[in-house]
Formats: C-alpha cells, structure tokens, sequence
C-alpha cells in the first residue's frame, strides 16, 4: 500500500514519544513492502514549534518525509495561560478553533498539501489527537483515515472540538485497553475499525550492550528514570519521593538520562548522565533494581516496555491508568500514589533479588507476548485493509 502519515514533528533527533512511535511504525511498514510518506512541519521543538528543520522532500530509512513551514511559532507562556481559560470557562466553539491554532504547529501548506495530494495515498495514519495538523487533516480528508490517539485523560479532552477529531476517522489504533476505555467514556466507536495495539519493542541480545554495563557498575544500587525531565512527567514529585525515601537505603542512587528541561535538587544521590545510546540505555535499565516511571499522563510509555525486554522490574505511578495496568497484565512491576507507597515499594524491591527476578521474567514474557513487532505489525495490516 501506499501509505500516508500525519504527525507533528519527525526525525531522527525527535525523540519524543508519540513521534518516535509513529517513526517506529513507518520504518517498519517500510521494510515489509508499503511505500510511506510522511506530512510534517518543519519544527524540531514541541514547545515553540520554531522552524528548524528544512522545508522540502527528504529520504530517511526508506520513508519519504514531506516538511511544511510552521507560519507563526508558539509562545508557550500565552498559550498556557489560554488553555488555562478555555478549560475553566464557558466559551464559544470559536475560541477552540483559537486555542487550536495556538496548540499549533500552524501549518496551512501542511493541510494544503493533504487536501492536494490525497489521491497518491490509499491510506492515512495520523499520530496524536491533540494538534492542529491532526484536527484539520483530519477534516481534510474524505476517509481511509486510521487515528493513533496516544492520548491521556487530560481537559482537552472535554472541549466540544474533539468530537470532530474522533468522529472523522475511519478507525482507530489504542495503546492499550486502558486508554481506550478512558476514550470510550467520552467518544463512541460504535461501526470503526478499531484494535489495541501499542509499539513493539525489540528483544535486546545482552551481548549487544554487555560492554557498557562496567560504565554503570560503579552506581550500582540505583533505580532509573529514563526520558524527558521535566515536572509534566512527573519528576518532581519523584525527586521529592527519593529524597525522603533515599534515608532508608544507605548509597543507593536514583540515575537520570534522557533531555535536562528542569533544575534538579542538589543531592549526591541523584545522578544525571545526560544523553545515551540505545546500546547504554540497555545497559543502564539491565543494571538497575528498577526503572521509574512517575508520570500521571501516559498512554503507552515504551520505557516500560524497554524495562521489560530487559528483564528489569517497573515502578510506576498508579494515577496512570495504563501504567498501573502494564503492572496488573504482567505482574512485572509495582505501583505507588504517594510517598509512602514508592517507599515502601523501593524497599521491597531493594531488598529481595528474587522478587526482583520473578517481576523480571514476568515482564519478559508480557512483551513477548503483547509487544514484538510482528504481533503490532501484524494487527496495522489487518486494520490497514479493513478500512
């Protein structure tokens, strides 16, 4: 097939979680036969959408990408402070529309070349309800269009727009059964194509990161956060949590990688090493007691999934409800809501290697089961030609 993605920024420096999943895919897609071309902005940043990128046609892994300029970046501070009203009073549907050209990336050449080039395509994935390419694309197209939410329960939800965003496709890709449940309570599905799927993950040979576990052998025992730092994922309630609970675990340390977007409390304890490798990054989780998963907003987290694939055990945050259910399906991990929980989990799980091990395999056989990507790209191709 010739296939088409819509998604909001992407490249081989966009790490962020719905566009390295909707890259994850089109790479995939591409290695089995499918032709894909991917419409996006020309914005590397998710908070100004600033144009960084080049505009034009460009090849990266066999996927075509087509980048379109973003007309105006976003002022993060007026935006903020908009959605703040819109969520908190009454309003019109022209206000939406407002705060959806604010959400951004603004990109009238992006939805122009939809509205041109639908004919190429026989099918659109498009990645995050959220944005403004996905809204209008969306109303662009006249069918054969399948929505990958990636959504969270959050108030944009609630606005009257989003109806359309979930009425227009032809089907729908969830991340897993929780975030479809959450959807269902608010949008009907009724006569859509429609599976839980998720990403897949790769299985790591420990021969492939073997050499870079002497690098994190010197912080050993640690837990680890891996992803964005910022206080939207959660961390720094996770910092307050580890400060409090570090006191009853004499040396160990609470490792960070990933992007730096927030001041972090001056402790020995808290140890942040920047960027990795995937090889690293394998290493490091192999390595931990735990991986941290704090976020109250997720709707897959494939660090999750990566914990597992290396047998390392998950603590996550039980407002999330499809991180407390990855925990409950794999009996891979624990959950915490409050100080007192991560603590008392941080110490079961310090204390005790065979539960460690048990959690470990667990999780192991859950994404082997759930979470290869024959299994995901299996499931895309039956949806692919239901539409």
């Amino acid at each position: 097939m010739k296939i088409a993605f819509v998604v909001q920024r992407y490249g081989k420096e966009v790490m962020g979680g719905s566009e390295l999943h909707c890259r994850m895919v089109a790479e995939r897609l591409v290695k089995l036969g499918h032709d894909c071309t991917v419409y996006t902005s020309a914005a590397k940043d998710y908070v100004t959408w600033k144009n960084e990128y080049p505009e034009g046609e460009f090849l990266l892994n066999g996927v075509v990408i087509k980048r379109y300029k973003v007309e105006r970046p976003r002022d993060i501070d007026s935006f903020n402070a908009y959605s703040d009203w819109i969520f908190a009073n009454p309003h019109t549907i022209a206000d939406e529309l407002q705060w959806m050209e604010k959400q951004g990336p603004f990109s009238l050449d992006l939805i122009l070349a939809l509205e041109r080039e639908e004919h190429l395509h026989d099918r659109f994935i498009f990645f995050t309800y959220l944005y403004y390419n996905t809204y209008w694309g969306l109303k662009t197209l006249k069918g054969k269009s399948l929505l990958v939410p990636t959504a969270h329960d959050e108030p944009a939800l609630r606005l009257g727009l989003m109806n359309e965003v979930f009425a227009c496709p032809a089907g729908f890709v969830f991340n897993t059964a929780a975030e479809r449940a959450m959807l269902a309570s608010r949008f009907s599905f009724e006569g859509k194509v429609q599976d839980i799927v998720g990403v897949g993950v790769d299985i790591p040979d420990p021969a492939g990161y073997r050499e870079f576990l002497p690098k994190f052998k010197s912080l050993e025992p640690y837990v680890l956060y891996a992803g964005r730092i910022e206080p939207g994922k959660g961390c720094a309630e996770m910092f307050d949590y580890f400060q409090t609970a570090e006191k009853r675990f004499p040396g160990l340390n609470l490792v960070l990688i990933g992007k730096l977007l927030m001041k972090l409390p001056e402790s020995p304890r808290i140890r942040y090493l920047g960027f990795v490798s995937p090889e690293e990054k394998n290493a490091a989780m192999a390595g931990a007691l735990a991986t941290v998963h704090p976020s109250h907003y997720e709707s897959l987290c494939m660090a999750v999934l990566e914990s597992m694939a290396v047998r390392t055990p998950v603590l996550v945050q039980e407002g999330s409800d499809p991180l407390k259910q990855h925990c409950l399906d794999s009996d891979g991990g624990l959950y915490f809501s409050n100080g007192s929980e991560f603590s008392a989990a941080l110490s079961l799980l310090a204390g005790d290697a065979r539960l460690r091990a048990a959690l470990g395999e667990n999780g192991l056989r859950y994404v082997k089961k759930q979470y290869t990507w024959d299994c995901v790209l299996g499931k895309y191709d039956i949806l692919l030609k239901a539409l």
